[in-house]
């Protein structure tokens, strides 16, 4: 993964207000390429499994509710300085802190119920994408 490609949630509050094509159009707008993508919902189990680094925190189990909820897109971006660069697209995990234009300023409701996951370093971006893609589903 060295630094070109990251990993990406449209998480469910997003999915349900019809938010997905026009962050996917941000997205690609930013010089992002799709290098897979999936539509799927997560099990209460798998939402533990995928967000364990946070077991044991005070906001862990409605994290956890809320991304097994409803549906998500789950999908691996590619761009020069991906994490970085998907990082600042996204803004800050609280909306109301989040620079104008970003795509959680602009369809996040609030910080739990925040409407994209974007990958910390490029280490979680692998360990990230593994988990939802084999390589048979990459491009």
């Amino acid at each position: 993964m060295s630094g070109n490609q990251t990993f990406t949630i449209i998480k469910p509050i997003a999915v349900k207000n019809n938010f997905t094509g026009p962050i996917l159009k941000m997205i690609n707008e930013a010089g992002f390429k799709i290098k897979a993508m999936k539509f799927t919902h997560l099990t209460k189990q798998q939402a533990m499994e995928f967000y364990s680094v946070h077991a044991g925190k005070y906001f862990y189990e409605e994290l956890t509710s809320f991304m097994s909820s409803g549906p998500i897109v789950a999908a691996i971006l590619e761009k020069d300085n991906a994490v970085a660069d998907y990082r600042k697209l996204i803004g800050a995990t609280d909306p109301a802190k989040a620079e104008e234009g970003t795509i959680r300023k602009l369809y996040a409701e609030s910080m739990s119920h925040n409407a994209v996951h974007g990958s910390d370093s490029d280490e979680n971006a692998a360990i990230e994408s593994d988990f939802f893609f084999s390589k048979m589903e990459r491009y």
